[in-house]
């Protein structure tokens, strides 16, 4: 087994030129049958570090996951891409489960999913059931779930150091996209791996756009986020479960397609929820963060966040849930101070003074992170012990152009009303002093002080600003707990007594950066084709009952739309398109993008994707020698019918289909044993009705569910 081998099976199982980031290595020390711990950015391509050793390996791979979700996303997606994959869980009926045991024992498995409850039920009845397979690999996904000092810790996870105890033989790999220095300490010691290589990828998302908005009327400012972004895919957390109701419900109410998803909710309704938001069916899921982990849907758009998240684990995991295609995406963040001292409630730890110290500093830093006046990516990548000194040029700090002003009297005024008040009161009471609030909080005798509402002219949120400016530039400093106050500082005096000139931002207006998706900087693709294409894949999508990203990602729809490749040779240049979905969906997305070329005049761009490693185009043989059509040929020749075909070959009924279809233009198949003679006529009807359009999409949305799109291409191979 070699590296060579991985390379081929990425390009022609899953369609990629090229491994990205640590793929290669990770890979290849398993293939060593080395341990190793693999953490990657949310959509940094983790799962092929044990996918692709999966089917080179002799044996099953066992991938440990957290959710039924997650397992049914990433089976559909294998087995959209040809690879033998199941899950175990409790959606299944004992009939279903029966069978997955059944294709285990057999070795028709590649890779099985199961949760670390099965994995470790009492009894040890599964485990029982292992030691009798050839096991090859065994991969824990979502490992940061091992450590409590995480955040998202699952106590079931701690069981799983058993694994290398049970088969100390069989190479472990563990994965995850959010742990700091001390959750990876606890990966290794944890799962009994302190051998294992460590493969560590940069936690930067080059393509999330990272804001905050000071939370002031937050539905208000969601509306105007929403309202540029009607047709995009995205997430809404809030904090509570009623939050979450009230917020889709209103959202509903302004016409957007919205549900809502938290633990609060019964199962049915839950899956019913997530199911829509996958599919496409629903634009926005409002959730709490009982929803997300691990989810696949690539093509979320935004993540907006309500309230603040505990931690910048959660924050950085949660936002990373858009954008998962490389394409450009946004995460946005209401923040007040309020909020943090309402989760200082939530966060300290009963009975665990050492626990509860880290998580109120892992809160404060989120806090920081939302007061931000630097880089936010430097802020995120440094947090994970990432080293950046460079701006990255894509956060709300970065793209908004600051203009400085001579604020020396505005700062004299907020030094005085720090000293008159004795250094002993927050940011929150002294903008309301300065403003010279009637409210009962202000003291009496602060109310006789001369400073006592000099700042009435600014307003509250200016004066926001000017005290996080001060502080930034240490004329004051701010103490750390429950209730922070300001303090002065070496640099206050000189100030108060007119000695030093300070200067002050403006206040910000930020800069709405709105980038379109792009393949290529230098060349835009066809909205319009891409809208087509995007069509095209919901209905096969809808056939298959699977997410449309299965079927191909919008990143791939994007290239398509951008390249406007025009033949077969063109087509499998596309990222995303590998052997099996060739085969599947070739035809009809090659002829909604010729369809829309002769219609607007347009050629092929193919020479302008950048140069990739040659992939050499290769004809599957079956058995004999034979090439995989003759293969289904033959097999549909003895009698057997597409379904027995699908199944013997491990194919999908759909690539039968096609394999099958190609024969009706050469005369081994007769049109009839495709199409009942009485529909031939109707679809002739219905094909030239759409000439010259190539395209079948608009065929079959015209002649309805009744005619499937096997029988279009058979009576058009006919034409």
């Amino acid at each position: 087994m070699s590296i060579t081998q991985a390379r081929e099976i990425l390009k022609h199982r899953f369609g990629y030129d090229e491994f990205r980031m640590n793929q290669e290595p990770a890979i290849e020390a398993v293939l060593g049958k080395k341990d190793c711990v693999v953490l990657m950015p949310t959509g940094g391509g983790k799962s092929l570090c044990y996918q692709i050793p999966a089917l080179m390996l002799d044996g099953l791979t066992v991938v440990i996951s957290p959710l039924i979700a997650l397992m049914k996303d990433q089976v559909d997606a294998l087995r959209a891409n040809g690879v033998e994959a199941a899950f175990l869980n409790s959606t299944q009926t004992a009939a279903e489960q029966v069978e997955v045991f059944r294709d285990v024992r057999s070795g028709k498995l590649k890779l099985l999913y199961v949760a670390p409850e099965r994995l470790l039920q009492s009894g040890d009845q599964f485990l029982d059931f292992l030691r009798g397979i050839n096991i090859s690999l065994f991969a824990i996904d979502e490992a940061h779930c091992i450590s409590s000092w995480g955040h998202d810790f699952r106590p079931e996870y701690l069981r799983l150091a058993t694994l290398k105890k049970e088969f100390p033989s069989v190479p472990l790999i563990a994965l995850t996209a959010t742990a700091d220095k001390l959750v990876r300490k606890d990966i290794f010691e944890r799962l009994n791996i302190p051998e294992a290589e460590l493969f560590l990828s940069s936690f930067n998302r080059p393509n999330i756009y990272y804001a905050v908005e000071p939370k002031r009327n937050s539905y208000g400012q969601l509306l105007d986020y929403l309202d540029k972004r009607k047709d995009e895919s995205g997430i809404i957390y809030c904090l509570s479960r009623n939050s979450v109701d009230s917020l889709a419900a209103d959202l509903r109410d302004e016409g957007y397609s919205a549900l809502s998803y938290h633990a609060g909710l019964d199962k049915e309704t839950r899956d019913k929820h997530q199911e829509s938001f996958l599919k496409d069916e629903t634009k926005i899921i409002v959730a709490t963060i009982a929803f997300g982990m691990g989810i696949d849907k690539s093509n979320v758009r935004f993540v907006v966040h309500m309230d603040l998240p505990k931690n910048v684990e959660s924050y950085y995991q949660e936002t990373g849930r858009a954008g998962r295609d490389g394409l450009v995406s946004e995460a946005l963040l209401f923040f007040s101070w309020a909020d943090v001292l309402k989760l200082k409630g939530f966060a300290a730890v009963e009975g665990n003074a050492a626990q509860s110290a880290i998580m109120l500093k892992k809160l404060d830093l989120m806090g920081k992170f939302g007061d931000l006046t630097t880089c936010r990516r430097r802020f995120l990548l440094n947090y994970f012990s990432e080293e950046s000194t460079v701006d990255c040029g894509n956060c709300d700090n970065c793209t908004t152009v600051v203009e400085h002003f001579d604020g020396t009297v505005i700062a004299q005024k907020a030094l005085s009303a720090v000293y008159r008040t004795d250094q002993r009161f927050g940011m929150s009471y002294l903008i309301d002093f300065l403003r010279g609030s009637k409210s009962e909080k202000i003291r009496d005798e602060h109310k006789n002080i001369k400073t006592y509402g000099v700042g009435a002219d600014i307003s509250k949120d200016a004066w926001f600003n000017y005290f996080k400016d001060l502080i930034a530039q240490n004329y004051l400093a701010q103490t750390d707990g429950d209730y922070p106050t300001l303090r002065l500082t070496e640099k206050s005096m000189d100030v108060l007594a007119g000695n030093t000139p300070v200067e002050l931002i403006k206040v910000k207006v930020k800069e709405e950066k709105r980038s379109k998706l792009v393949a290529d900087a230098v060349h835009p693709y066809e909205q319009a084709l891409f809208d087509d294409l995007r069509r095209l894949r919901t209905t096969f999508a809808k056939h298959e009952n699977v997410p449309p990203y299965v079927i191909f990602s919008d990143a791939t729809l994007v290239e398509m739309a951008t390249y406007l490749p025009q033949n077969d040779r063109e087509l499998r240049k596309i990222s995303g398109v590998g052997d099996l979905k060739f085969d599947k969906y070739g035809a009809d997305f090659l002829a909604e993008i010729k369809s829309y070329c002769l219609q607007n005049s347009l050629v092929s761009r193919i020479d302008l994707k950048s140069k990739k490693r040659e992939r050499k185009v290769r004809t599957k043989r079956g058995v004999l020698g034979k090439d995989t059509y003759h293969t289904s040929l033959d097999l549909y020749r003895d009698g057997r019918s597409i379904n027995e075909i699908a199944k013997e070959r491990g194919l999908s009924p759909t690539t039968i289909e096609n394999h099958l279809i190609r024969f009706i233009t050469t005369g081994e198949i007769s049109l009839e044993q495709f199409v009942s003679l009485d529909k031939v006529e109707t679809i002739q009807k219905a094909l030239i009705k759409f000439r010259p359009s190539d395209a079948l999409s608009p065929v079959k949305e015209f002649l309805g569910d009744e005619y499937s799109f096997a029988e279009i291409r058979a009576v058009k191979a006919t034409l």
